[in-house]
């Protein structure tokens, strides 16, 4: 039998990376998510604890976050749980709920800055047709980034990651990192 090695979103076999002055792009391939649906009426589950947001919204609790995706339905994320089951583990957790694996058919890119919160909106405004607040800190939105649908989370001022389908994974590297490297003069 062929020994299969597993590749990224990208296509290699570690996660790629890439610095621009102050920000930092990394691909998150260890990110697992699972669609969660609630049933005809059920209760609004708390699963790992978290708190599932309102419209626009993200929550965090340890390695686990939810946002919202439309009415009665959320995105769980699990950092560190990109491999295995992870639908199982938020199945184990929402018993009662319509739960599907996503992990496979999306690739995140982490972009982190250490120029403190003011670096995000510069980078964002070159990216997506969006109001600041749609993308303040705890907030989470569907938007358009070129000719590619994403979700945009910001689960602190320093941070904000970028969701998309796998399939696109170079195309959205490409339009952040070309965005970034159009900042690099702002310094660390």
């Amino acid at each position: 039998m062929t020994d299969l090695i597993p590749l990224t979103a990208l296509g290699a076999v570690d996660a790629r990376t890439a610095r621009f002055g102050a920000l930092t792009l990394a691909e998150d391939d260890s990110l697992g998510l699972a669609s969660l649906t609630l049933r005809k009426g059920q209760a609004v589950p708390t699963p790992f604890g978290l708190t599932l947001p309102e419209v626009g919204g993200v929550t965090t609790s340890g390695p686990y976050g939810a946002f919202w995706t439309g009415a009665g339905q959320w995105m769980i994320t699990g950092a560190g749980q990109g491999t295995g089951d992870f639908a199982a583990r938020v199945r184990a957790e929402a018993p009662d709920s319509s739960i599907t694996e996503q992990t496979d058919g999306f690739a995140a890119i982490r972009i982190t800055s250490a120029a403190g919160p003011d670096l995000i909106p510069a980078l964002m405004a070159k990216l997506v047709n969006l109001p600041p607040a749609a993308y303040a800190s705890g907030r989470a939105t569907r938007t358009g980034l070129e000719h590619m649908t994403v979700f945009v989370l910001r689960p602190s001022d320093t941070q904000i990651t970028v969701i998309g389908m796998r399939s696109y994974a170079a195309s959205m590297w490409h339009a952040i990192s070309v965005a970034a490297a159009r900042l690099e003069h702002v310094p660390a």
